[in-house]
C-alpha cells in the first residue's frame, strides 16, 4: 500500500459526516451513543480523535482502540491519561494516510486489548483506515466539529464508501 495524499477537491466531501451524525452536547451524544452500542453490540469500538475518545472513556463507554494526536481542531490539547493495555505510535502527516498507518491500526484492532494509537501528525483520515480494517458489525466514532459525533457502522456499504474515497486520493511512493 502506497502513502496516499488527500487532493484539495476531496476535502469538502470529507467534511460531511461519513456515517450517522448524532447532534447535541457531550452528555446528549454520549447517552445516544450508549443506546446505539447497547442495541447493536458491536464487535469492536474504535474512536478517532482526542475529544470524542476522552468523552467516551470518561463516560465509561467500551472502547477497543482510540486513535489520538493530542490536538483538537489543529490546536494542542492535554494528552489523554487513560491507561491502555497497549500503546502504539505512528507518524501520519496532515492530509495523508501512510503505509505505516495500515500496519499500526491493523495491529491495534487485532490486539484484543484496550489500545491507544498516538499519531504524530494528524489522525482525521485514519477513520477511513479504521473502517476498512475493522471487522463487520464494528463501529468507528469520530467528532463532527460544532455538531456532535459521527458513528460509522462497519459493513459492506461503509467499506465500499471508504474504498471509493481511497481511489480518489493521490498515490505517493
Amino acid at each position: 500500500m502506497d502513502t496516499l495524499l488527500l487532493p484539495q477537491n476531496l476535502r469538502s466531501q470529507l467534511k460531511s459526516p461519513l456515517g450517522l451524525l448524532i447532534r447535541g452536547s457531550v452528555d446528549e451524544t454520549m447517552v445516544k451513543l450508549r443506546e446505539f452500542v447497547d442495541s447493536m453490540k458491536p464487535k469492536k469500538i474504535i474512536s478517532v480523535g482526542d475529544v470524542v475518545s476522552e468523552n467516551m472513556l470518561k463516560k465509561g463507554l467500551k472502547v477497543d482502540v482510540f486513535i489520538v494526536d493530542n490536538k483538537s481542531m489543529r490546536r494542542p490539547v492535554k494528552p489523554l491519561h487513560f491507561k491502555a493495555s497497549k500503546n502504539l505510535t505512528l507518524i501520519n502527516p496532515a492530509g495523508t494516510i501512510t503505509k505505516e498507518a495500515w500496519r499500526i491500526i491493523g495491529e491495534a484492532i487485532n490486539s484484543g486489548e484496550l489500545t491507544k494509537v498516538l499519531v504524530d501528525g494528524e489522525e482525521d483520515l485514519l477513520t477511513i483506515v479504521a473502517v476498512l480494517l475493522a471487522p463487520e458489525n464494528s463501529i468507528v466514532v469520530y467528532g463532527q466539529p460544532d455538531e456532535g459525533i459521527v458513528v460509522v457502522k462497519v459493513d459492506e456499504k461503509s467499506k465500499k464508501i471508504m474504498r471509493e474515497i481511497l481511489d480518489k486520493m493521490e498515490r505517493i511512493s
